[in-house]
């Protein structure tokens, strides 16, 4: 009699395994979450960097007053120049980019940046330079000379520095 048991147990055992194994899970695949991306330091400003790098670029054009060109660039033409190629409108006159820009301080400098200096008597800024990161910064000087890389400790451009700003979105 204990035999008929252990049969039926072990039949019910055994049927329950083939019934449980037969059921497969479904395959489908489940719509995940899109995790959002993670803002590093590195891909916080990609803007920013494509227009240190372009600065970068054209260290050693030629100055050229009023000019927004390859054929030369005024400081302001230079910020004109690059931000029209990345499709960014800004204004044209270092006064006006001022003016458009974002303030910010120097914790919060970026590349792509802008620095603003008075370096004539009158009211207003009457130069701008872009940032590009390590204390530097691309700008087109004056007549005669070419668009250069200059250090923000340098003791001509550093007492003349009024104000540092914004034109591009973070990207």
């Amino acid at each position: 009699m204990h035999t008929a048991k252990f049969y039926r147990f072990a039949l019910l055992v055994a049927f329950t395994m083939v019934t449980a194994c037969t059921h497969l899970p479904d395959s489908r695949p489940t719509a995940q979450p899109i995790p959002e991306p993670v803002r590093t330091e590195t891909t916080i400003n990609n803007t920013g960097n494509e227009i240190a790098l372009r600065a970068l670029a054209l260290v050693g054009k030629p100055y050229r007053y009023g000019g927004a060109d390859l054929q030369g660039f005024d400081c302001s033409g230079l910020v004109y120049f690059i931000h029209d190629a990345l499709g960014l409108k800004v204004p044209r006159t270092a006064a006006e980019q001022q003016r458009a820009a974002l303030n910010i301080g120097k914790p919060q400098l970026q590349p792509g940046d802008l620095l603003f200096f008075k370096t004539t008597s009158g009211p207003q800024v009457s130069h701008v330079a872009i940032y590009v990161g390590e204390n530097r910064f691309v700008h087109a000087p004056r007549s005669g000379m070419l668009i250069e890389l200059r250090s923000m400790n340098d003791s001509y451009y550093a007492t003349r520095l009024i104000s540092m700003g914004r034109l591009h979105p973070i990207t």
